[in-house]
């Protein structure tokens, strides 16, 4: 039976007078718990708070398949007053005894009762409540961090895949490339060419490897009907194999009036050697150029996750807004592949900003993150065509100076395909980000609490409430900018604007 001793232990209720302490215990309600037994459920309405007097208790969140705790409380205290506080309908936490329980449940309108009779309850209260939201906060972050990192972690593992397969594919395929064009080269220097043959020879060698360089990829079709050109020409001239040498020769760029000039400088006795010889030749350049594609394409990812990786930068530093879009858009390419066209403006003629460059990678890579969900959302996560990425340059964009609704670009030609719009412009001395979506669109009844703590609108264990609010306070308190959202179904639109100055 509780006592008004045992409730005393409470630190919030030690210095109430007995009759205070009475009343509560005439309005409240015992609860007895054993190990492991669940007081309440993470979504229950948020109507009571509850005062431990006896055992230990556990605060958990449920984020996928694992249960995180929040707060382990182990002495008497009072717990579930946050939500009241705040004025949040439902608990966002779960809660379950570690130990025995004995805890005293009160509702919600006791406890405010209790606020308006005791002010010195009131002010301690406030007080825990701002401690345990800091820590609540601290939490939520670190674990949206880790949450973060594991994502770019799959991502970057995604996407290294490719090129380091195609680099260690062309590796080996070189080795065998390499050995063969020795034995060509061996069997080609023992036929009797001149010394002006084998000069030319040299020279077309070099001038071969460099159309290879520069050479562009063709579409299938391109590349098929330019094939069936040469292997019609190389059948003309006796030439059986010519099905294998031309994939190479035409992905390398070669002509037919090319090979008319060397079949006039090569007897034809010799063209099948020659021309087998070249292929040979613009195989291992081309598996060297796979090679160095590759390599870039790794040291691109690798580059895009440095920065974002370094923490607690204290000097603001020189920073191209472009640069910080695009490591973004690099590292969240894994997800673009399902389909999502990015088109993107910028203004050419923007200087680089003094800021924190780490810090505003976290904010493109978070809305941006956001936009993909809410255009593959919409879309139901099937977009039929491939990634596509249209970058517009000196195209002026009727953008209204005031707030309104931003302007859309192409909008009717994409609207049945996910898109993201991303431009970048100079207004007076602010330098303005648009990141705009045809997503499902956020509820106007939503937008008023998107960066607050702990608000989110995504299922459990696929949100954490705090990747908004960590962009707010980037761009608010950190560089003194500003944030703003317009929304309605089929179109959302974030607009950052951020100071030009020397700092």
């Amino acid at each position: 039976m509780l006592n008004i001793n045992t409730l005393r232990q409470v630190s919030l209720f030690a210095e109430l007078p007995d009759t205070t302490l009475q009343w509560l215990i005439d309005r409240g309600r015992e609860i007895s718990l054993q190990p492991g037994e669940i007081l309440v459920t993470e979504g229950e309405p948020a109507d009571r708070v509850f005062a431990l007097l006896e055992g230990s208790y556990a605060i958990t969140q449920q984020v996928g398949t694992q249960e995180i705790l929040l707060k382990r409380h182990d002495t008497p205290t009072i717990f579930g007053e946050v939500p009241i506080l705040m004025d949040v309908p439902n608990f966002w936490a779960s809660g379950k005894a570690i130990s025995a329980c004995h805890i005293l449940e009160l509702e919600k309108e006791i406890f405010w009762k209790l606020l308006s009779l005791c002010p010195t309850v009131t002010t301690a209260i406030l007080q825990m409540m701002t401690n345990r939201l800091y820590e609540a906060q601290a939490l939520a972050q670190h674990r949206e961090r880790m949450i973060s990192l594991g994502n770019l972690a799959a991502g970057l593992a995604h996407e290294l895949n490719n090129p380091s397969a195609a680099a260690s594919r062309a590796a080996r395929q070189l080795q065998e490339a390499f050995w063969n064009l020795q034995h060509l080269t061996r069997q080609l220097a023992q036929k009797c060419l001149s010394a002006e043959k084998r000069q030319f020879l040299v020279n077309l060698q070099r001038q071969l490897i460099e159309y290879a360089n520069k050479a562009s990829v063709l579409d299938p079709l391109t590349q098929s009907d330019r094939e069936d050109t040469i292997i019609d020409w190389l059948g003309d001239r006796g030439i059986i194999n010519g099905w294998k040498l031309a994939p190479t020769l035409v992905a390398a760029g070669l002509e037919i009036d090319c090979l008319d000039k060397i079949a006039t400088k090569i007897a034809a006795d010799c063209l099948d050697e020659v021309l087998t010889w070249l292929e040979a030749t613009l195989t291992v350049v081309g598996l060297l150029k796979t090679l160095e594609q590759s390599t870039e394409r790794i040291a691109t990812l690798v580059s895009a996750v440095e920065n974002p990786a370094q923490a607690n930068q204290n000097a603001p530093e020189s920073v191209d807004i472009r640069e910080g879009i695009e490591n973004a858009l690099t590292i969240l390419g894994h997800k673009l592949k399902r389909g999502v066209t990015v088109i993107k403006d910028y203004d050419g003629d923007l200087t680089p900003l003094q800021a924190y460059g780490s810090e505003l990678k976290q904010i493109w890579t978070n809305i941006i993150d956001n936009a993909i969900d809410a255009v593959l959302s919409r879309f139901n996560d099937k977009a039929i065509e491939p990634t596509k990425e249209v970058i517009l340059h000196g195209v002026p964009l009727a953008i209204p100076s005031a707030w309104q609704e931003p302007s859309r670009i192409a909008l009717t030609q994409t609207q049945d395909n996910p898109t993201i719009w991303i431009r970048t412009r100079r207004e007076a001395d602010l330098l303005i980000v648009e990141i705009e979506d045809n997503g499902c669109g956020i509820p106007s009844a939503v937008q008023p609490h998107i960066f607050e703590p702990f608000f989110t609108t995504k299922e459990v264990g696929k949100g954490t409430g705090v990747g908004l609010q960590i962009v707010y306070r980037i761009v608010v308190e950190r560089h003194q900018g500003n944030i703003r959202v317009f929304s309605q179904p089929g179109h959302t639109c974030f607009e950052i604007r951020l100071p030009i100055s020397d700092r």
